[in-house]
């Protein structure tokens, strides 16, 4: 157990798909891990092995359910989904790559580019500072059920990116200098309300993944 109520709370982005490797924008699209995204979860299972866990959760999308999955069979745990950890919604927008779709929305990529806080894709899309307030809510949601443990989180890039910025109090619209690998480990303090930087792209367990699909 931690010291009096803080949490800790290992963040994790989900295994790579084939969208993130083809650079496509997946948004709340259900895409599957690929080869190299099931071999990244078990290698982050057999990494969290000997790691005291209290709890795992999972954003309900497939590609962060697979990677939580062996991870809960590791550790003996029961997995908890929470929607309120998805990526962000990108609308008509999910499924095109950001070079595709310059050339047929280049004001609406102009506003995405410069992280305008109050902008979403058509037909759905999610403005940045209301994604960057759900993710806030949820890592609070879950540190407050487990006060003085250590529990886990998969989610997405863009939720890492949300919660680099809380941590370290980077403003919304500050240039992105820091990395958001498939299925590194992140960790963060959080106490009532404030949330630490504790460790960030801890990514050994993965340096010897194959990309077993051959590609």
């Amino acid at each position: 157990m931690l010291q009096d109520s803080s949490t800790l709370v290992l963040c994790i982005r989900h295994g790579e798909t084939d969208w993130n490797a083809a650079r496509r924008i997946q948004g709340h699209t259900d895409i599957d891990l690929n080869a190299r995204g099931l071999a990244q979860a078990r290698a982050l299972a057999q990494a969290l092995a000997g790691q005291t866990l209290h709890a795992l959760y999972s954003s309900d999308l497939r590609r962060a359910r697979h990677t939580a999955e062996p991870l809960a069979r590791e550790c003996g745990l029961s997995l908890g989904f929470e929607p309120a950890l998805r990526e962000r919604a990108f609308g008509s927008f999910e499924g095109r790559s950001f070079t595709e779709l310059e050339s047929l929305h280049a004001q609406d990529c102009e506003r995405w580019r410069k992280r305008d806080p109050h902008w979403g894709a058509p037909d759905g899309g999610e403005a940045l500072q209301a994604f960057h307030e759900r993710i806030r809510g949820a890592l609070l949601s879950i540190a407050r059920r487990h006060r003085g443990q250590t529990v886990a989180m998969v989610t997405h890039g863009g939720a890492l990116d949300c919660l680099y910025r809380i941590a370290t109090g980077q403003e919304l619209g500050a240039p992105r200098t820091w990395e958001l690998r498939n299925a590194a480990i992140n960790r963060l303090l959080v106490s009532e309300d404030h949330v630490g930087l504790v460790g960030w792209n801890d990514c050994g367990h993965l340096d010897e993944v194959l990309d077993e699909s051959g590609a």
